[in-house]
């Protein structure tokens, strides 16, 4: 079983395939399985890595000394990241954040800019610290937080025709001991833009035209406020596309992969 050691919590991880490495890192109610047809898909052409952060999946859940249950500080998921790039000593890497995964995926690449050369970020503006970001932000999950959860991330029609995958879907949390308001502290003193550009890593940002967590017109404003970002914009997608739209997901992801390349790679 493939671990790593992220000062002291092993960090279980899997590798797929070969070729130009993508590591996805999931969001609050997923695991490494939860990429199970990006896995498939993109094997063949790309090395696909994936990883559970601590107390998810199959990674341990650290218990502090003089407590009984486990405890986490959002913190600390970055590092798990960077344990599994050094581990399996992996070189211009892209990261795909997923949620609040692609917080962890961008601090990651701004830990290791040596190993990382882009980082999409999956329905997300990674925690950038940015108060007209913030701002648009927080009135996006105003409206959200109205809509039942599942409504949050799947729309109703996919819900209706593949009851099969909703309730899948639903069921992939029950095996993680973390839960969301573990990875929320993940936006405390999140980087700059500056920080971001003067990292050399590229960023792209992929959204959903039917997210209803993170509005398109946030994510667009995130992408004009940061020089040289991609973006790509998934017509028909809600939050979780990687489960709804695999098909359009990987083809997006595929394109950035072979596509983006940070500025010290193409010199």
């Amino acid at each position: 079983m493939p671990l790593a050691d992220s000062d002291g919590t092993s960090i279980y991880y899997e590798r797929h395939g070969s070729g130009p490495a993508i590591l996805f890192v999931h969001g609050s109610g997923g695991h490494h399985a939860a990429w199970w047809q990006q896995v498939a898909a993109l094997r063949e052409e790309f090395t696909v890595v994936t990883v559970d952060l601590r107390g998810f999946g199959k990674s341990d859940a650290p218990i502090p000394p003089n407590s009984s249950r486990p405890e986490f500080d959002g913190q600390d998921f970055p590092g798990d990241v960077v344990a599994v790039l050094d581990r399996e000593d992996l070189a211009d890497v892209m990261l795909v954040g997923q949620s609040i995964g692609s917080v962890a995926a961008l601090r990651a690449g701004l830990l290791r800019p040596e190993r990382v050369g882009s980082v999409v970020l999956g329905h997300s503006l990674g925690g950038i610290s940015h108060p007209e970001l913030k701002e648009l932000a927080a009135a996006d999950r105003a409206e959200a937080v109205r809509l039942p959860v599942i409504d949050r991330l799947l729309t109703k029609r996919f819900q209706q025709e593949r009851a099969d995958l909703t309730f899948l879907f639903q069921q992939m949390g029950t095996f993680n001991v973390a839960r969301m308001q573990d990875l929320r502290n993940l936006d405390t003193d999140g980087p700059s833009l500056d920080d971001i550009q003067n990292s050399g890593v590229k960023v792209a940002f992929l959204a959903g035209e039917k997210d209803a967590v993170l509005s398109v017109k946030t994510v667009t404003r995130a992408h004009e406020l940061l020089p040289g970002s991609h973006l790509e914009i998934v017509p028909g997608a809600p939050h979780s596309m990687y489960w709804e739209t695999p098909a359009e997901y990987n083809a997006a992801v595929a394109h950035l992969r072979r596509t983006l390349t940070a500025p010290k790679e193409a010199a």
